[in-house]
């Protein structure tokens, strides 16, 4: 039976034409560290996936100056995988689809939401223990949404995220955002943003996000205010980073810092230096340390590689 569905869906894609499969952009990057880490209660070695990912994207042209687009992402654990079947290793990243066109792009399904994706490249440490996910709300990716990002007009764009309530007793959400510049620094020399979340995963947050490049270095910051939906929460902090060039070398340092008015505080620090191999592969390391007032401490020491493809 086995053997029978394979050469089946072998049939199949065999009938497809080169055309058809040519309109499929898959792509994806590994990004595993070996790493010295202590949450508090004494340090162990582990080695961890961060969000290592496959996915498949593309588009359609339906008529002159509108186009059908799509992707599916999925994040792949390959550290933590079971070889019995026990534990899920892959789970939804973005997840849509939508249309294209001057009016800019529409996507229906699962996606960052406005005030995520702002952030642009701020994050030096994204996806690794210094993530600034672990200091400040906002950084979501939701199912039942729909989102629109606008063309470029005079270098700003206009992102909207609505997020369907889904629930009788819950509300809908809500997420917008004001981009200036290329978040890659490579068309501008500036990246700015202004984005506020209401009613989205439970916390109410405004945001603010700058990054420049001078020469070889890169600064950035952030001001954040969050307070939960209830009320029962409040808080605002904000980051600053730095990383210069050298050669094949980034160095870079990055601090964070959120304040909340029960008093349980929460700060970050995190060193690091990334070293490419090419346009594709690099190998890096990093430490982070997290001062939690009314928690334990805990600290992060990392070794790791990213291959993209």
């Amino acid at each position: 039976m086995k053997f029978a569905k394979s050469s089946l869906c072998l049939a199949l894609l065999s009938g497809l034409s080169f055309n058809a499969l040519a309109e499929v952009d898959i792509y994806g990057k590994a990004n595993v560290t070996v790493q010295s880490s202590d949450d508090g209660e004494g340090s162990f070695t582990e080695i961890k996936s961060n969000a290592s990912r496959f996915g498949l994207k593309g588009s359609e042209k339906i008529s002159d100056g509108l186009e059908a687009v799509y992707k599916f992402e999925f994040q792949v654990d390959v550290s933590d995988a079971d070889s019995k079947g026990d534990k899920d290793n892959i789970s939804a990243r973005n997840q849509y689809v939508g249309f294209k066109g001057s009016f800019g792009q529409v996507v229906i399904g699962r996606n960052d939401t406005a005030l995520k994706q702002a952030q642009g490249k701020l994050d030096l440490f994204n996806d690794l223990e210094g993530d600034i996910k672990n200091t400040f709300k906002g950084e979501n990716r939701l199912g039942n949404s729909v989102s629109y990002a606008s063309n470029s007009y005079e270098g700003f764009k206009v992102l909207a995220s609505f997020i369907a309530e889904d629930d009788k007793d819950a509300k809908n959400g809500y997420s917008v955002a004001l981009t200036y510049g290329d978040a890659g620094l490579k068309k501008s020399a500036v990246y700015a943003a202004v984005a506020a979340d209401s009613e989205v995963n439970g916390y109410d947050v405004v945001r603010a996000t700058v990054q420049g490049k001078i020469e070889d270095f890169r600064l950035g910051a952030m001001y954040q205010t969050q307070e939960k939906v209830d009320g029962s929460a409040e808080a605002d902090g904000y980051l600053v980073n730095a990383a210069y060039l050298m050669g094949s070398n980034t160095f870079k340092v990055q601090y964070q810092t959120m304040d909340f008015d029960d008093s349980d505080d929460k700060s970050a620090v995190s060193v690091g230096v990334d070293h490419k191999l090419n346009k594709n592969l690099k190998v890096f390391g990093f430490y982070s340390s997290f001062d939690m007032d009314n928690n334990v401490d805990q600290d992060y020491l990392g070794l790791g590689m990213e291959y993209k493809f």
